[in-house]
């Protein structure tokens, strides 16, 4: 009698749930047709946690709520019908200095397993943690007296809490000696050699922030989103001693640039990647705008590998970093630091159309083959995304180009958007050619 009974064709609509009221995460929800928990449909009469949360199968969540995911005290497993968009440990990338430990150490196994000619550029400036390597720190610091360093917290963002030092008397309450080194470890701060000739366009400082998305750490699978932006600041760079606590002349975080009498509400002090490589392409040659934007690519590369190994690798989770990246007089980029949930706020219409597209692409790469709407009895949205991977579907991460190699969701002007950083199969277009590299 069971051979006759009929297949349940019965379907349930996914359920997605976000932290942040950002339009850019919710409209793309929407137009997936996805449906949204609402606050009344999280509440359990129980209180459980556990319960509230296990109904979404898409969270793009804070980092915070992560934590509480994840907490081995009162966080719960994810089961196969979910997706979320943060490694449990993701901090040891995005830590300023948890990051500037694991890349020491990467570079320190390098060292041992290769000859000092094949070892990638250093793309971290000098950094110290303080108060633990106060000693240290001023060992370097009397080396090079003349030299300016920059102070950072190790927890906080949007340029809270930096300024910049040039005697050691400005650091005293870091020393070893005082009651500041037993402050906590969320208030330690790391201190970097200043790069005090970065390169300067119409003579103002500028920064990169590069989107890269990582949907595996073993075998490592990254991809580069093409529509990044130069951060500039607002008044002319300069040295002197009496604007060293100047943020509108050295931070280039819109959070500050802002609140500038100067700030440009129409562009907002951006500058799309594009128009930069362009631009040193006319001014230094097509070869050094090569070479920079390949060693970007290698910076992006090895900070990946260089917490490869101590990342847990949930299979449920993904994790969209911004890169901070600045480039020198010489052409040389640096590292600044890696942020865990780059800002997805919008303050121009240029902005909210890439930031858009951004999270579009995210969504197709991460929930590729998902639909609105799965049969009853599915058990895994994972093997969806697996599916359309291995498919030849023009949806899928996988989709290849005949001509261009790998081309990841056109956007409306036909240039793909992302572009993978360690599986790379023949040529990109020359303006978003990548450095081919093993995984």
């Amino acid at each position: 009698m069971a051979k006759n009974m009929p297949v349940s064709t019965a379907t349930v609509r996914l359920k997605w749930k976000t932290d942040l009221e950002k339009s850019v995460v919710i409209l793309n929800f929407e137009r997936r047709g996805w449906l949204r928990i609402a606050d009344r449909d999280r509440t359990e009469k129980d209180g459980n946690n556990a319960n509230e949360n296990s109904e979404w199968n898409f969270y793009w969540a804070s980092v915070g709520t992560v934590k509480q995911i994840f907490n081995p005290e009162f966080g719960y497993r994810l089961n196969d019908m979910q997706i979320i968009n943060h490694y449990p440990n993701h901090f040891e990338l995005t830590r300023k200095d948890l990051m500037v430990k694991n890349i020491k150490r990467y570079f320190k196994d390098l060292m041992r397993e290769q000859s000092p000619g094949s070892l990638p550029a250093d793309f971290v400036p000098v950094t110290y943690l303080l108060p633990a390597d106060y000693t240290l720190f001023v060992e370097e610091f009397r080396r090079n007296p003349n030299a300016m360093w920059i102070m950072k917290p190790t927890s906080r963002s949007q340029g809270k809490g930096i300024f910049i030092i040039n005697k050691l008397a400005q650091i005293k309450k870091w020393s070893t000696q005082s009651r500041w080194a037993q402050m906590p470890l969320k208030e330690a701060y790391v201190i970097s050699r200043y790069v005090e000739n970065p390169l300067l366009i119409g003579g103002k400082k500028f920064d990169l922030r590069i989107y890269v998305l990582v949907t595996n750490y073993r075998p490592l699978k990254a991809y580069q989103y093409v529509h990044g932006f130069a951060r500039f600041c607002n008044a002319k760079y300069n040295t002197d001693m009496g604007d060293m606590d100047n943020p509108f002349i050295h931070l280039t975080n819109v959070a500050i640039q802002k609140h500038n009498d100067d700030y440009n509400s129409k562009h907002g002090g951006k500058w799309h990647v594009q128009n930069l490589r362009l631009y040193i392409e006319q001014t230094y040659g097509l070869e050094a705008s090569n070479r920079l934007f390949a060693g970007m690519d290698q910076l992006i590369v090895h900070s990946l590998k260089a917490v490869q190994n101590v990342m847990i690798n949930d299979r449920h989770c993904f994790e969209c970093y911004g890169y901070d990246i600045l480039i020198d007089g010489d052409l040389k980029p640096w590292l600044v630091e890696v942020n865990a949930s780059p800002s997805l706020s919008t303050t121009t219409e240029a902005d909210r159309i890439m930031k858009l597209s951004l999270l579009r692409d995210i969504y197709n790469i991460v929930a590729a083959g998902i639909p609105p709407a799965v049969p009853d009895t599915c058990k895994s949205l994972l093997g969806y995304a697996a599916t359309a991977a291995s498919s030849n579907a023009p949806a899928a991460a996988s989709a290849f180009n005949s001509s261009y190699g790998p081309t990841l969701y056109p956007t409306s002007s036909g240039h793909p958007s992302m572009y993978p950083l360690t599986h790379l199969s023949g040529p990109l277009p020359l303006q978003w050619r990548a450095t081919p590299t093993a995984a």
